[in-house]
């Protein structure tokens, strides 16, 4: 094989590593973006959560509390 077309072999096949190196560099790009946002949407998902649960319990000890209130007031006479 002449020098020339091992040159040209070599031309070709270095390009072809640099773009398949592009081409992980991007996928590699890709998947942190993709796992930053996910990581990012179950962060979002258990901070709501725990506003719903926090805001349940407080529903749920402001029932309690107005129940007792009612219970504790005192019958009007007719009711006795």
């Amino acid at each position: 094989m002449s020098l020339k077309k091992l040159f040209v072999l070599f031309v070709i096949f270095s390009t072809a590593s640099l773009l398949s190196c592009a081409e992980f560099k991007e996928a590699g790009r890709t998947i942190g973006h993709t796992a930053r946002n996910v990581t990012r949407e179950i962060g979002h998902g258990t901070r709501d959560a725990a506003r719903e649960i926090g805001h349940g319990t407080r529903r749920v000890v402001n029932s309690i509390g107005q129940e007792t209130e009612d219970v504790a007031k005192p019958l009007p006479d007719d009711e006795q």
